[in-house]
């Protein structure tokens, strides 16, 4: 393959193109603007299909790799590529676009802005995932930022200016110092080696003392944990989600949390080995209070959306125990996990915002009994409620049970109170269930209701497909990530050789095969 193939370079740029087709569309032709948009966002998942395609599953180290100098007096290149730590993240993007253009179909205000921010903001999490330039990735990172701070700002609900900047605040307050730490990564690199890079290949070469690993750990880690979220950095999510629009939180549960955990795999771990092993002890600890907490305070909710936004705390905690115990598993469990939160999650929102735009409330109480009333609705929304507990068969299951194979070997007590987790989620999300759909059907406003129609099917048909195709054959799907997943597990272990004596302590305390 040559130096510049520009397969991923027009993954990543095709929805800016669509982006760019909308502002010569007039702003009235309402339908034009999201064909536009539907056409482009189906053109970039196929065009990642043809890429899974020309993926080879036997191959650890990057592929389709593309690079042209950029900032050449800084070692500053456009550097992407994919492995199989990546595909699949990318895939789950591209395949979520089209169907959050579908689902945004009942925009009827700004609807070109509204779908420019929406290609725009595709563009930027393909990037995140592909970008192997510390300085690119970051660039990319931030581009994210923007579209997502308006579509919540403009086109969310009523607190959704307050919802918008706390997410911004948040988020940037963490990027910050992860640029700060990227910058000294580069400059330490030049200091040792007397080049100027940002390539992260060649950065993953750079061995450094224990204390500024652990500095620059936290930095990266900072960053990344506000965007997962991890408990207690978790509280900018509910608002996020709730105020935002259907499809914004389609995308944000889908996607731009785990650009969070994807930074933890791709960045922090494998570039500061030392300092995550000390961390690991601490990290998986809030993993599972968060797991905990996000399934009780979930328990309590009386609204919908809410209720779905806290069960991803709840879920992440887990893909956050999976990355952190360090072994083939675990790992394996947690990127499989992210895939499934990003289908199952994802899905509960549409299916809430489908019942709100019929309703217009996601008051739990204000339902009951729509099983009678929308047996089509009632169908996908309780298979996609047994995918969010684990239900054996489904896809859910597959990810949690290499989670907690990979948590038992390395860190058994956390790895009980994990499963715990899996009780209460099974316990809030179907009593949830029972509250919406059974009963009587006593309101009269929802016995008017009508079932799901076409535009609605399309939507979550795929969506089951995969539910379905991931619980019952994952080999796909694990043999393509398991040569990536061992090859960052080498990285780790062969910068730990000379690890300090202060991390005897803490490999004493049930963490000594981590990475094993």
């Amino acid at each position: 393959m040559g130096p510049f193939a520009g397969d991923l370079s027009l993954l990543v740029f095709l929805p800016t193109v669509g982006a760019l087709a909308l502002l010569f569309i007039p702003r009235g032709l309402t339908q034009a603007l999201f064909k536009t948009a539907l056409l482009f966002t189906s053109l970039t998942f196929i065009w990642s299909l043809k890429v899974l395609w020309r993926f080879d599953p036997t191959l650890a180290e990057v592929q389709f790799v593309e690079r042209l100098s950029w900032i050449p007096a800084y070692g500053i290149d456009y550097f992407v590529a994919i492995d199989g730590v990546s595909i699949f993240l990318v895939l789950l993007t591209t395949f979520l676009g089209p169907i959050v253009i579908l689902a945004s179909w009942t925009i009827n205000e700004r609807v070109k802005e509204y779908l420019f921010f929406m290609l725009t903001l595709e563009t930027g999490m393909i990037g995140t995932f592909v970008a192997l330039d510390l300085f690119l990735f970051y660039v990319f990172w931030e581009v994210t930022l923007v579209p997502m701070y308006f579509l919540i700002g403009v086109w969310g609900g009523p607190r959704r200016v307050y919802a918008a900047l706390k997410f911004v605040l948040y988020t940037m307050s963490g990027s910050l110092l992860m640029l700060v730490a990227i910058i000294y990564l580069a400059t330490r690199n030049s200091q040792l080696t007397q080049i100027w890079t940002f390539d992260l290949l060649q950065i993953y070469n750079l061995h450094l003392p224990y204390e500024e690993q652990i500095w620059l750990f936290l930095a990266f880690a900072l960053s990344f944990a506000i965007k997962v979220p991890l408990f207690p950095l978790h509280t900018w999510l509910p608002d996020a989600h709730v105020e935002a629009p259907t499809a914004g939180s389609v995308i944000l549960a889908g996607v731009l949390l785990k650009m969070g955990t994807y930074g933890f795999l791709r960045f922090a771990i494998p570039l500061f080995p030392e300092a995550t092993l000390a961390a690991a002890p601490f990290i998986i600890a809030l993993a599972v209070i968060g797991i905990v907490y996000g399934a009780l305070v979930a328990m309590m909710q009386a609204d919908l959306k809410k209720l779905v936004a806290y069960s991803s705390v709840s879920h992440l905690g887990f893909v956050m125990l999976g990355l952190f115990v360090l072994n083939l598993q675990g790992i394996q469990g947690a990127i499989y996990q992210m895939l499934n939160h990003g289908l199952s999650t994802g899905a509960l929102f549409l299916i809430v915002g489908m019942i709100y735009e019929r309703r217009h409330t996601r008051m739990i109480d204000d339902f009951g009994g729509l099983w009678k009333q929308l047996p089509v609705f009632s169908a996908f929304f309780l298979v996609v409620t047994l995918s969010s507990i684990g239900l054996p068969g489904l896809n859910g299951f597959v990810g949690e049970f290499l989670i907690l194979l990979g948590a038992f070997k390395d860190a058994p007590f956390w790895a009980a109170w994990a499963a715990t987790g899996l009780v209460l989620g099974a316990i809030y999300m179907l009593w949830m269930f029972r509250r919406v759909m059974f009963g009587p059907l006593s309101r009269p406003e929802n016995q008017r209701l009508e079932d799901i129609g076409m535009r609605e099917i399309v939507m979550l048909v795929p969506i089951l497909a995969l539910i379905l195709f991931m619980g019952i054959y994952p080999q796909p799907f694990l043999s393509r990530m398991k040569p990536s997943v061992e090859l960052t597990i080498q990285r780790i272990d062969s910068k730990r050789q000379a690890a300090p004596l202060i991390l005897e302590g803490v490999k004493s305390r049930g963490t000594k095969s981590y990475g094993s």
